[in-house]
């Protein structure tokens, strides 16, 4: 929940906002696995119908993003727009995500939290603004282990590159120029199938809206109260 809490302050003067911690990580339970990106978003589903809300712009970044595409394909009524950050129609290899869950399931989540956050930010942000840095780092190692995994699982097996295209709903795509997770080609190809899209790079590595959050920010506001 706190990974958009460089959004919170900004998006609060316009909307109502909900957030929430996926399963498996921060306060939310962990049922046993496996889940898939469904089930996440089914989660989701469930969530804005508590809070009688039948439709919502969606704000998704890296795995938040594959729930966003899978929302927007499969209930585009409930999706008014729909920004996608830092993701991808399928994200990384099954190989890797294997490799992941295992390295979990055996070491929990202190190696994972160190090599992930790495890649999550530039070598040069780290330097300067070390205390969100382990503020990230912090919420990775508070996850459940065996949720994480199962969450890891969901990712790997997640692919919607056939099927993007029917996306409907105004879209913004943003991508990381350093981002080696979901890299620059990702959001160019998810511009290409959505044609209600408009696409931004910044200079940010995986967590974009953290490290890039004074650009961000003001696009992500303009984009949600346009018109089009």
């Amino acid at each position: 929940m706190a990974m958009w809490q460089p959004q919170r302050t900004i998006l609060e003067r316009h909307f109502r906002v909900l957030r929430y911690d996926m399963r498996g990580h921060g306060r939310s339970p962990s049922p046993p696995g496996p889940y898939s990106i469904a089930d996440l978003a089914e989660d989701v589903l469930q969530l804005m119908n508590t809070y009688n809300v039948e439709s919502a712009h969606f704000c998704g970044i890296s795995m938040g993003g594959a729930i966003g595409q899978w929302l927007a394909v499969h209930a585009p009524q409930c999706v008014l727009k729909l920004v996608l950050c830092n993701t991808a129609a399928k994200i990384g290899t099954s190989k890797n995500w294997n490799q992941r869950i295992a390295q979990v399931q055996a070491e929990g989540m202190m190696p994972i939290a160190n090599a992930v956050v790495s890649r999550w930010f530039t070598s040069r942000y780290q330097e300067q603004h070390p205390q969100v840095v382990e503020d990230v780092r912090s919420q990775v190692l508070s996850c459940n282990a065996t949720g994480y995994a199962a969450v890891c699982g969901a990712v790997r097996d997640f692919d919607l590159r056939d099927r993007v295209a029917a996306i409907v709903a105004p879209t913004l795509i943003v991508a990381g120029d350093q981002d080696q997770v979901c890299p620059v080609a990702e959001a160019e190809f998810l511009h290409e199938q959505i044609h209600s899209s408009r696409m931004k790079v910044l200079h940010a590595a995986h967590l974009s809206t953290v490290e890039a959050a004074a650009v961000f920010n003001p696009l992500l506001v303009d984009f949600l109260l346009s018109c089009a």
